[in-house]
């Protein structure tokens, strides 16, 4: 990791996901420009910039969603606990049970609450009605819903509110016991009761999983993150721990968006 501050940082925590000269092309188009990024186990770490930077593009790159995606070509590496998850024999739906993905819109699928938590496990060969449910139970209760929903896990998850959809969602990725959470700006299209609670969610999720958030809110970044990485027209700038990138960031680019110049 880039450490602007490291003065303001405490014993760092040891590397869990780790880019190095990554680079992401659709087509011609070059979207992301070697990146060179570190995140520590049992951290948050945000990513930040104008729209169009790089940034989502870059977290889909860390579970190689890419692959899916016609034209889009990915260099470099991806390192997860040291290993090259873009290595020729690793296998990319394994990497994506590892490192798991919350996307901005809620996506629950037209089935029940309880079918959406266990469709993962299901997928991989369990089948065992207790276990099922005891994962069920553990999933929704980390993704903190399980309260709300326990005594109607039969009804259709479109039922649910935006924010409770979306922490849906976070339950059914935390199903497959991931150990990196990806979120693409997963409170994007909640309202402000929904946010907060997606926020304090994502406090105690650090506690078990580490954490990549894209946000498009410099406030949420410096609220919930340990760490903040600056994108700019597909290059990494600066990355640091948060109170050094919105108190005193080394780039004038990253002051320029931080301070409201552009972006």
């Amino acid at each position: 990791m880039i450490v602007t501050n490291p003065e303001e940082t405490t014993a760092p925590a040891a590397t869990k996901l780790e880019a190095k000269d990554l680079q992401v092309y659709y087509g011609k188009f070059h979207a992301i420009k070697n990146a060179n990024l570190s995140v520590g186990e049992h951290t948050v770490m945000a990513l930040i910039g104008p729209s169009g930077c790089g940034k989502s593009t870059f977290l889909r790159a860390l579970n190689r969603m890419h692959d899916l995606t016609p034209d889009a070509r990915v260099d470099g590496h991806v390192l997860l606990d040291g290993t090259d998850v873009y290595a020729s024999d690793i296998d990319p739906v394994t990497i994506r049970h590892r490192i798991g993905m919350v996307f901005q819109r809620p996506n629950p699928f037209p089935k029940t609450i309880f079918e959406n938590v266990v469709y993962g496990p299901k997928i991989h060969g369990v089948r065992n009605r207790k276990a099922l449910m005891e994962i069920a139970e553990r999933s929704l209760r980390g993704a903190a819903l399980w309260d709300e929903v326990k005594d109607r896990l039969d009804r259709s998850a479109m039922d649910l509110s935006g924010g409770q959809q979306q922490r849906l969602c976070i339950a059914r990725c935390l199903a497959v016991d991931p150990e990196v959470i990806l979120m693409d700006e997963p409170a994007s299209a909640l309202d402000p009761i929904a946010t907060s609670k997606i926020e304090d969610l994502i406090d105690e999720l650090k506690k078990e999983y580490t954490v990549v958030i894209v946000t498009h809110s410099m406030q949420q970044a410096a609220r919930i993150s340990d760490f903040t990485t600056f994108f700019l027209m597909g290059e990494l700038i600066e990355s640091a721990p948060t109170k050094a990138i919105f108190t005193t960031p080394h780039d004038k680019r990253t002051e320029d968006y931080i301070t409201g110049r552009y972006g």
